[in-house]
């Protein structure tokens, strides 16, 4: 990353670093490194970066585009070397604090809450439903934006609150959804289930929602392969689930440091990724890497 060094670091995550360009848009670059239960691996996954950037630019410049606007500029023209495959300019948002997650499968932390209390996010869910079963429609549960430790969720009335508009909390959640039904109509026929995604929006400088970070990606997104999927158990995966469950089987007690990742782990969710890529994307990954230059 020194060759990116000419430029004003805005923000280092567990993934991304951000830059300010001289034009005042940003440069987000995603990294190799993996993180589960919000404790970074000390363990890089191979092209995982590129995976996350390619995959994400694929979904922006898809019919998505027609539903939101979002903030891509360019992912192949303008970037520095360093950067190429794993680089988006992207323009500059005012960040709202939730996190748009939209559920078509009932899993995670989601089926934990409809065992307890029957809802998720208060949406008030049928009985008798066992994990993995799809919906009877996708529905949007948010939650908020920790900095620090673990995201909470919250209801719709959380969201009025987090972006103080009724207004904007509505449209948050509907386009949350008409993203998560076009994305999961694509994927399901390539073989692949959205099963639930995270989605982040801003405004822009007009004050126009707009989709940003990124978009169903094995990192944002549980992505299930349709031809094994079976309710009533966990599902096997294309995103980071996969070492979630290793990381769990370790005895780990999920505080940091976090376990180094042994190299079969890292082999098998190399692949994972990039299937999740040519699936989705219905070319090599190996293309991806050509077209910008990486």
């Amino acid at each position: 990353m020194s060759a990116l060094a000419d430029l004003p670091l805005l923000a280092s995550g567990k993934v991304r670093e951000m830059y300010e360009r001289p034009d005042r848009t940003l440069l987000i670059v995603a990294s190799d490194r993996i993180s589960t239960y919000d404790v970074v691996h000390p363990t890089p996954i191979p092209d995982k970066g590129s995976v996350l950037t390619g995959l994400s630019v694929f979904w922006f410049e898809q019919s998505i585009a027609e539903i939101v606007p979002n903030h891509l500029i360019s992912a192949t023209e303008g970037l520095p070397d360093a950067a190429r495959g794993r680089g988006m300019i992207v323009r500059k948002l005012s960040m709202l604090p939730v996190e748009c997650v939209v559920r078509g499968y009932l899993s995670g932390s989601g089926w934990k809450d409809y065992q307890a209390t029957g809802s998720i996010s208060g949406v008030v869910l049928p009985a008798g439903l066992c994990e993995s079963d799809r919906l009877p429609e996708p529905i949007f549960t948010p939650t908020t934006k920790a900095n620090v430790g673990h995201d909470e969720a919250i209801d719709f009335d959380g969201v009025v609150a987090l972006v103080g508009d009724r207004a904007l909390a509505q449209r948050l959640g509907e386009k949350s959804i008409a993203v998560y039904e076009a994305a999961a109509e694509h994927a399901r026929a390539r073989g692949i289930i959205l099963a639930d995604t995270k989605f982040e929006f801003g405004l822009d400088e007009h004050g126009q929602l707009t989709l940003g970070d990124e978009v169903c990606t094995p990192d944002s997104s549980r992505f299930w392969p349709a031809e094994q999927y079976e309710p009533g158990r966990p599902q096997p995966s294309f995103d980071k689930q996969f070492v979630r469950d290793w990381a769990s089987s370790t005895g780990w007690d999920r505080t940091p440091p976090a376990p180094a990742i042994p190299p079969d782990v890292v082999a098998r969710t190399r692949e994972k990724y990039v299937e999740a890529y040519e699936r989705i994307c219905g070319e090599p990954f190996g293309e991806w890497l050509r077209r910008t230059g990486a």
